[in-house]
Order: structure tokens, then sequence, then C-alpha cells
């Protein structure tokens, strides 16, 4: 059980450590207003997370009986596209780019609840997420055939790596969170977000 919470403890940091435009809404929602608004815009990023690792999870479980017997190549393209997803975010780390603005409605979220639903849903709009979750979890039998209880806790894992990652940006609104969001700052932590991704990716195709 311990195996299922912190493979989703990894796998929800691979996904939340790349510092982007919804990073850097939630460090101006802390900045601009309080951290209590920055802080319920981070748990809307967390929540969005943990949503499409229960998609990932619930389709895994439901058709681990029917992916049974091609586990061995899907093991190869789930590595395969997790090695993809780790290669497209170095690249954009280091390819020279503008630096990312928060979005402009971000300016009407000045109520955690309002901060809350509207970060939610601006997280949602990235379906690329439930690819990364659902290449985990069709990669790693363990997980896709996992119980209930291994699988909530799985769910409960990304969620919690989220949620403390984004907290730490909303919380750090006036030195840590901008240092962050900053140019280095960025490459960095998407640079870092790759190399877990690319390791995820290996212990697929290694059947870990």
């Amino acid at each position: 059980m311990t195996a299922a919470f912190l493979a989703g403890l990894v796998a929800g940091y691979g996904v939340a450590v790349p510092v982007g435009a919804i990073a850097v809404l939630v460090l101006g929602l802390s900045a601009r207003t309080s951290f209590r608004v920055g802080a319920a815009g981070a748990l809307g990023v967390a929540t969005a997370d943990g949503f499409y690792a229960t998609i990932a999870v619930l389709g895994g479980a439901a058709i681990a009986g029917l992916i049974a017997p091609v586990a061995g190549p899907l093991r190869v393209v789930a590595a395969v596209v997790l090695l993809a997803l780790a290669a497209h975010g170095a690249w954009r780390a280091l390819r020279p780019r503008p630096t990312a603005t928060a979005p402009s409605v971000g300016r009407g979220m000045d109520t955690p609840v309002r901060a809350y639903a509207g970060v939610l849903a601006l997280t949602l709009l990235n379906p690329a997420t439930v690819v990364y979750f659902a290449a985990l979890v069709f990669g790693r039998g363990d997980t896709a055939e996992a119980g209930p209880v291994a699988a909530a806790l799985f769910v409960l894992g990304a969620f919690v790596a989220s949620a403390s990652w984004q907290l730490l940006i909303a919380g750090g609104g006036t030195l840590v969170g901008r240092l962050l969001a900053g140019p280095r700052g960025r490459r960095a932590t998407a640079l870092a977000s790759g190399m877990i991704i690319a390791g995820l990716a290996v212990v697929v195709l290694l059947g870990r």
C-alpha cells in the first residue's frame, strides 16, 4: 500500500514541478491578494491533477484484464510516451521563449472560492495530464491491477505532491515563487520534471 502512495507521489511531482502559466497565476494571486487566495488556487491545481489521476486509475483498472495479453508491448508504448513527454518538456525549457504570464482571467480571482474554481477550470483544460497518468498506469501493471485502496493511495499521492508544490509557490509569493517563476527557475524545474518522468519511463520499461 505504501508503494502505491509513493508511486503516486513521484508521479504527482513529475507533472507538478514544471513552472508554467498556471504556477505563475498561483504566484500572482498570492502576491497580489493574500496567501489564502493563492493557496486556494494551488488546491485547485492539485484537485485537477487528482481528478486526472483518478480517471487514469479507473480506466486502467477497468481494462486490466483485457490488456494483460499485450502487457509487454503496452509497457514499451507507455515508456515511449513518457520519454516523449520528458523530451518535450526539456526542449521547451531550453529553447528561447518569452516569459510566461498568468492568464488575464486571474484578475477576477480575488477570493479563495473564485481562485479555487477558476484555477481548477484552467488546469482541467490541459488534457496532456491525463495522458501522462494513463501512460504510467497502463505501463505499470501493478497500478492498473491495483485494488481500490491501492488505487486511492496512488491518487492521494499525486494530489499531495501537486498540492505541496503549488502551496510552496503560493507561500513563497515574494521570494521562492518569484525565483521559480524566473527564466532560470522555469528552466531548472522543467529539466527536473523531465528527469523525473524519464526515470519513471525507465521503471516502466523494466517492469518494476
